[in-house]
């Protein structure tokens, strides 16, 4: 970051000529003053790039609807996606995933009501931009409801605390636990998370995620996501690591380049997946109707290591208090 300089001849010269104080005939020193009046700057300097910085990450994981925007954003939020997935021998499968949270009246907006697609797939670190294990999709099979509450202070730290059911029968109860908070590195940014839950057929689990940030570009942003989830049932650890590259074309338009490598320690430590997408999505209208185009090649243990592209198709509508 670039502080501001004092003008040398102005401080020579502040410092060259003499200058009497009252009663005393002493040199006057500016110095203090001048310091004063750099360190102003700085702060100044500081917190708007900060700011700006801030306000980049912040709007490129609004506009891509990101699992991060729904977790921590204390606003009633509305998502429904239908999904297309294409592959090459011409097998589709289609799917209609959704979210909402809701504030409750008159707590200040700190307990909101949940209904999501899937409750215990949001637990495990996957977002809305991070591919799946070529194994893993499928379609909604569940749906859950849950009430949620929330602490926030500032953009420093987010916890929340979840008790739900998933709604078949017999009702199954669950409760989730999750904390974060940022913490500014120079020109980076670290987000640590951690998130606790259960449920009542298969059990406990953690997940554990770490993102360090940097901005590139006044449009471009630099992510790296580190996911580690340990799940009871079955015994395992669940690992991805992901490197993302946002690029926002303009307000209705951007552009996501991902790698990201998917592993698991059961039943054996190994690379389960290894996916190369490009991400393109575009504001069909206003703020709440979008379309992705989202091209993956994958190349999954389970073809050895073969390529297997795949094509999604997504339209996406969001609905918040914005």
């Amino acid at each position: 970051m670039r502080i501001a300089p004092v003008p040398f001849l102005l401080l020579a010269g502040c410092l060259s000529t003499p200058s009497a104080t009252a009663g005393t005939g002493e040199l006057a020193n500016p110095l203090p003053v001048l310091l004063d009046q750099g360190s102003s700057e700085v702060d100044a300097t500081h917190d708007f790039v900060s700011q700006h910085f801030l306000d980049l990450v912040q709007g490129i994981d609004r506009f891509f609807g990101d699992e991060r925007n729904f977790q921590e954003s204390n606003r009633s939020v509305l998502q429904l996606d239908v999904n297309e997935l294409m592959q090459p021998d011409g097998q589709r499968k289609a799917s209609l995933k959704g979210r909402a949270k809701l504030h409750l009246p008159a707590t200040e907006q700190r307990f909101h009501l949940l209904l999501e697609s899937d409750p215990e797939q949001n637990t495990t670190g996957n977002t809305a931009t991070q591919p799946q294990r070529l194994g893993d999709i499928n379609t909604p099979g569940e749906y859950g409801f849950a009430v949620r509450q929330e602490r926030s202070r500032e953009e420093v730290w987010h916890i929340s605390n979840d008790i739900g059911v998933k709604l078949h029968a017999p009702l199954e109860p669950f409760a989730r636990t999750r904390a974060s908070m940022t913490v500014p590195l120079g020109d980076w940014r670290m987000k640590p998370a951690q998130s606790l839950f259960w449920f009542s057929q298969s059990g406990l689990g953690e997940t554990s995620q770490l993102d360090f940030e940097r901005q590139l570009a006044p449009r471009t942003l630099f992510r790296a996501t580190s996911v580690v989830t340990w799940l009871h049932q079955p015994q395992r650890f669940d690992l991805n690591q992901s490197f993302t590259v946002y690029h926002t074309l303009n307000e209705q338009r951007a552009l996501q380049y991902q790698l990201s490598l998917i592993g698991v320690s059961a039943p054996q430590s190994r690379l389960d997946d290894a996916v190369l997408s490009m991400l393109y999505r575009r504001q069909l209208h206003r703020r709440w109707l979008f379309f992705e185009m989202n091209p993956q090649l994958h190349f999954p243990h389970s073809h050895s290591y073969q390529r297997q592209a795949l094509l999604w198709l997504r339209l996406q509508i969001l609905f918040d208090e914005e």
